[in-house]
C-alpha cells in the first residue's frame, strides 16, 4: 500500500509499527495481482485521517475477535463470524475486492507468517488462529 504521509504522521497514526518496512516484500510478493494494483489505487489518495479511520476499524475487528474468543465463543459462533465478516469487508473497503477465498488465504497466511501471528496473539493468546477459525467458519457459512 502506499502511504504518503511524513513520518512524524506515520508515527501518529501507526505507533511504532512503520508499514513501509514491508513495502518492497509487498510488492515483490504480490505486485503483479490485481488485488495490489486496486489496493495501491485506493491508499495512494489517503490522508492522514483515512488512515486513521483505517486504524480504528482494525482495532474494532480485532476487539470484535477478542472479546468473541476471551468470552469462550467458539470460532463458528455467530459473533466470531460477524467480526471475520466485519474483517473482509474492511479489506473491500479500503484495500481491494476480497472475496471468500481470498480472505481464507489470508487466514492461512496469519498462520503460516509468525509476523502475522504475532501481531494477532499480542492482542490474546491464540487470536491468530481463532481469527483464521472465523475466517474459515464465515466463508464455509457464505458457500
Amino acid at each position: 500500500m502506499t502511504i504518503n504521509l511524513n513520518d512524524s504522521e506515520i508515527a501518529e497514526v501507526f505507533g511504532n509499527a512503520d508499514p513501509r518496512e514491508h513495502a518492497a516484500e509487498a510488492e515483490s510478493r504480490w505486485g503483479a495481482t490485481d488485488a495490489y494494483k486496486e489496493s495501491a489505487v485506493k491508499t495512494a489518495g489517503y490522508s492522514k485521517e483515512d488512515w486513521q479511520r483505517v486504524q480504528a476499524q482494525t482495532q474494532a475487528n480485532i476487539d470484535a475477535f477478542v472479546t468473541a474468543k476471551q468470552s469462550g465463543l467458539s470460532a463458528e459462533s455467530v459473533e466470531a463470524m460477524a467480526a471475520a465478516e466485519a474483517h473482509r469487508q474492511q479489506i473491500c473497503e479500503f484495500y481491494y475486492a476480497c472475496d471468500y477465498t481470498m480472505h481464507t488465504n489470508l487466514a492461512d497466511m496469519y498462520i503460516a507468517d509468525q509476523r502475522f501471528t504475532s501481531f494477532y496473539d499480542k492482542h490474546a493468546v491464540g487470536l491468530a488462529q481463532y481469527v483464521r477459525d472465523a475466517i474459515y467458519a464465515n466463508a464455509i457459512s457464505h458457500s
